[in-house]
């Protein structure tokens, strides 16, 4: 077996007996275990494998010209760029759960935070970093129940949640960004300002404007209960959050989608559903297999 393929399953922990006896008679083999012993007590903010292995080439190119070692040295210093990249591929490991259309699930974080993940959402965090960093990235729409700690972050694409031990939503999605706090205080940061809710606060953006900052009364959102609620919302979130809970596309004729609903639907009767959300508004609709048209009059 090459030298170089003997080095490689040694990174990934995959020599069997023999191999590994094979790579411990190496001429380098000291070299390569001090190495990796070195690695484990490194840190640093970023690492480039790349640029970092053509500067250790270029040092040897410049010292080393005519010297017939250089070969055997490029290789070494080959595996400690291949090391560190082992070990900041380690270090930048995050975790990733993401639900479906009509799916829901529960995440529990490190610190036993508990998070309840809506349909078509994805949640990403590195359990590595807990420790020194509570931080998490969403897409979609969350309920949070945060362990009192260290401040907890929630990034999205819209704008920051910052919190210190509470119960909230965060939902961003392309209709609309939402942050709702049950229990505690909630710190919405985004565009340069800085938004204070407390318990009982609800906070709405809509086409990149604050449309209003209301009260609630529920202790949770009602969509772990399997219902869809709405109070002012424009028609067209309700269709998309339809779409979601029911995995199906909504095609809509004559209607107003920017028009204000507030009602909601259940998500494991989806006739029921579609009354719920036709009725308020004297629609009509049609459903086939999983397309469904709504018509205005």
């Amino acid at each position: 077996m090459e030298r170089e393929e003997l080095i490689r399953k040694w990174l990934d922990n995959e020599l069997n007996p023999k191999e590994l006896q094979l790579f411990k008679e190496l001429d380098d083999y000291a070299d390569l275990i001090r190495i990796s012993d070195g690695v484990q007590k490194f840190k640093s903010d970023s690492f480039d494998t790349n640029i970092e292995l053509d500067k250790l080439k270029k040092i040897i190119d410049t010292k080393n010209q005519r010297k017939n070692w250089l070969k055997p040295l490029t290789a070494i210093a080959a595996a400690i760029v291949v090391l560190f990249g082992v070990y900041y591929s380690f270090l930048l490991q995050e975790t990733e759960v993401s639900t479906l259309a009509s799916q829901k699930q529960e995440v529990i974080l490190p610190d036993n935070s508990n998070v309840a993940l809506n349909s078509l959402s994805s949640l990403t965090y590195n359990e590595k970093k807990w420790d020194t960093q509570r931080e998490v990235s969403l897409q979609g729409e969350a309920f949070f129940k945060v362990e009192k700690g260290a401040t907890f972050n929630v990034k999205t694409e819209t704008g920051l949640v910052t919190v210190v031990g509470t119960q909230f939503i965060v939902k961003d999605r392309e209709e609309l960004f939402e942050v709702i706090c049950y229990e505690g205080a909630v710190r919405v940061d985004h565009n340069g300002q800085s938004i204070l809710l407390k318990q009982g606060d609800r906070y709405i953006k809509m086409d990149g404007v604050t449309t209003s900052q209301t009260k609630t009364n529920q202790q949770s959102p009602s969509w772990i209960e399997n219902t869809s609620t709405f109070k002012s919302l424009p028609y067209s979130a309700v269709i998309a959050e339809f779409e979601r809970q029911y995995d199906i596309e909504i095609t809509a004729t004559n209607i107003d989608s920017k028009q204000l609903f507030t009602g909601s639907f259940i998500h494991n009767d989806i006739d029921i559903a579609l009354k719920s959300i036709t009725l308020p508004l004297n629609l009509e609709y049609t459903r086939t297999n999983r397309m469904i048209t709504l018509k205005g009059e």
